[in-house]
């Protein structure tokens, strides 16, 4: 049993200060006392917050960081970025995958982020085969995740086709590919494995409509736990929604609601063009938009409709998808200067319930975050895992911040050193600023991008 005693918490009903944070030796929170006086808690000096769930990573995308920059195509896009990408898909070994995985999962808790939802599609060897174990890669991931510290919701991903009507998938997706037999195989291999570590569960995870087909998500959706969260790729790119209605005629969201329920076990990952109608029915769900803003930027996609989707009851969170950072003020900050610059608005996500921009969308996506994965985050609660974050009230433009202003000083004036420390249940996996095995994973991830970028 450990007891904290932080001079500002943020819980439910806002902050509190003198907060006493009792955890047990499960790393589960059982007791939280405002006021405290008793004098029986370790002293902290820092803002508690909760640590923040990241829905949406493809890990190996970290490692092709800044090589798409460089203009090779007329009419570069996400679609030319792809490209790119199944390259470096193409080259990485279960070894460089642990180590750009762990290495990854460091930086996500030194910006914040406690948990993660592993969207995991690299199955195979370069070749296209199983490998001999069948599940290294997924392996790596889990075992990454674990020595980093942070909670795993591992989202293995199926992934049979190439694009709508099912046409073959291409050389270049061969580390991809399963049949729903395959998926359900690999399922059942993983239970054991993940059930073994903690923080850890699994989900289950679709590619895309591009990738496979209502009947294929029903035949899965079938066979899982029913608390199990569902994960899908949905209308990233307007490419994708006018194949879907030439194929179709109709747009994906409404083709796959047609034979699979949508309820609040999905996160529909950027959703970035869906329709009025659809954005009713994913809100009327409860289901989870999964939005990645700096990756959304990054590839062009386009913005997503958060305020008309919160208003009508619609739940969000974030991710950092591609990793072209990793950070969560950096996250939100997009969200909502995104949103100005669509809207031509200042604070536009503020509300008369939460009138601080960036405490609404904290809120927002701890909620949905914490949905997504479903795991026990997302709020400084008993019963809740102690995944905590500690902003550092030295820092200048926090420090000379009033409470009422604490949050959005954090999102929005940048200091890029903010957050001091970072619990994952129980457990400090960051103090001082850096992970606890920061300088020791410098130069395995070195040797590791050379390789691969040589």
């Amino acid at each position: 049993m450990e007891r904290y005693l932080a001079p500002f918490a943020y819980l439910p009903s806002g902050w509190q200060r003198n907060v006493c944070i009792e955890i047990d030796d499960n790393g589960f929170i059982t007791q939280l006392t405002a006021n405290d006086v008793s004098g029986q808690c370790q002293k902290l000096t820092g803002a508690i917050l909760p640590g923040m769930p990241n829905l949406h990573s493809h890990a190996f995308q970290r490692a092709m960081a800044g090589l798409g920059e460089q203009r090779l195509n007329p009419h570069d896009s996400f679609w030319s970025w792809r490209e790119q990408m199944y390259q470096v898909a193409l080259q990485i070994t279960p070894e460089q995958l642990y180590v750009i995985a762990k290495s990854l999962y460091m930086e996500m808790l030194e910006g914040g982020f406690t948990s993660v939802g592993e969207f995991h599609y690299l199955h195979h060897d370069a070749n296209g085969k199983p490998y001999a174990g069948n599940d290294e890669m997924a392996d790596a991931i889990s075992r990454a995740a674990a020595d980093a510290g942070i909670g795993l919701t591992l989202l293995p991903t199926l992934y049979s086709y190439s694009d709508f009507a099912m046409a073959p998938a291409s050389s270049t997706q061969r580390r991809f590919i399963q049949t729903t037999e395959q998926y359900l195989a690999q399922l059942d291999r993983l239970k054991p494995l993940i059930q073994a570590r903690p923080n850890q569960r699994l989900g289950g995870c679709f590619h895309s409509l591009r990738a496979c087909t209502p009947e294929q998500i029903n035949d899965v959706v079938a066979t899982l736990p029913s608390d199990w969260p569902l994960h899908l790729h949905l209308s990233e790119q307007m490419r994708e929604v006018n194949r879907c209605l030439e194929v179709h005629q109709t747009t994906p969201l409404d083709w796959l609601s047609r034979s699979v329920e949508i309820n609040a076990r999905w996160c529909m990952i950027h959703a970035t063009h869906i329709t009025t109608r659809e954005l009713e029915l994913l809100a009327n769900a409860q289901a989870v938009a999964g939005l990645c803003p700096l990756t959304e930027a990054s590839l062009g996609d386009g913005l997503f409709e958060v305020k008309r989707f919160l208003a009508k009851g619609g739940r969000i969170g974030i991710g950092s998808d591609s990793h072209i950072s990793v950070d969560v003020s950096e996250e939100l900050r997009m969200l909502e200067y995104g949103q100005r610059l669509k809207h031509q608005q200042r604070n536009f996500l503020a509300n008369t319930q939460y009138p601080s921009t960036a405490e609404r969308m904290l809120v927002e996506s701890y909620r949905g975050g914490a949905q997504a994965l479903a795991q026990p985050i997302g709020q400084l609660a008993v019963g809740q895992r102690a995944d905590l974050i500690e902003l550092d009230l030295s820092a200048p433009y926090l420090e000379s911040a009033n409470i009422e202003q604490l949050l959005d000083s954090w999102v929005f004036a940048h200091y890029k050193n903010a957050i001091q420390s970072v619990m994952v249940a129980g457990k400090w996996q960051v103090k001082e600023h850096q992970h606890l095995e920061h300088q020791s994973m410098h130069t395995h991830l070195l040797d590791t991008l050379t390789a691969l970028r040589s």
